[in-house]
């Protein structure tokens, strides 16, 4: 089946694409999901407009999520979790986890789905990848060690006294009042 993309489809392709996909796949999701239409020859008619439109929406995009893009590359996320003796993990980190800690670290909605990464089953430093559009896919750092054992970075122990510092003044000004 021929179809021509109306959306930038990752893994796919861009918008104003004709592509050939399995007929299940396009029947199914692209079609419905009004991510392409059936490339006849009105559609073909229409590439350049399709084209045009999504450069443009391609490209306020970027503009908009450059500024959250710059803040995960610096991200740090670290995992605690129960491990054996080998360094195998009791369970995963998966992509649902780590969309999460990253959601409440930058205060900006990063879906699961967003998540390029494997789930991660064993001790050890990773990094993962979060696209955000066809264009931006910043990287982000993931540590995970065993419970109840200290981090040796040193991003980590520099951030829980700062949140007991931010706790601590509110209580300050009250005493001062």
């Amino acid at each position: 089946m021929k179809v021509l993309l109306i959306k930038d489809v990752y893994k796919l392709g861009r918008a104003g694409e004709i592509k050939k996909v399995a007929d299940g796949y396009g029947r199914n999701f692209l079609l419905p999901q009004g991510l392409a239409v059936l490339a006849t020859e009105g559609a073909l008619k229409q590439v350049q407009k399709i084209k045009s439109q999504a450069e443009v929406r391609r490209n306020t995009q970027n503009s908009e999520l450059k500024g959250v893009a710059d803040l995960i590359q610096g991200v740090t996320l670290i995992f605690p979790a129960k491990a054996g003796d080998t360094g195998k993990l009791y369970g995963s980190i998966t992509t649902g986890d780590i969309a999460a800690a990253l959601t409440e670290k930058i205060r900006f909605e990063v879906k699961r789905q967003q998540v390029d990464t494997q789930p991660i089953r064993s001790l050890g430093e990773f990094t993962a990848h979060v696209r955000l559009t066809m264009d931006l896919v910043p990287d982000l750092k993931i540590i995970v060690h065993r419970e109840g054992e200290a981090v040796e970075t040193g991003s980590a122990q520099h951030e829980e006294p700062a949140k007991a510092e931010k706790i601590e003044e509110p209580a300050a000004e009250e005493k001062a009042e």
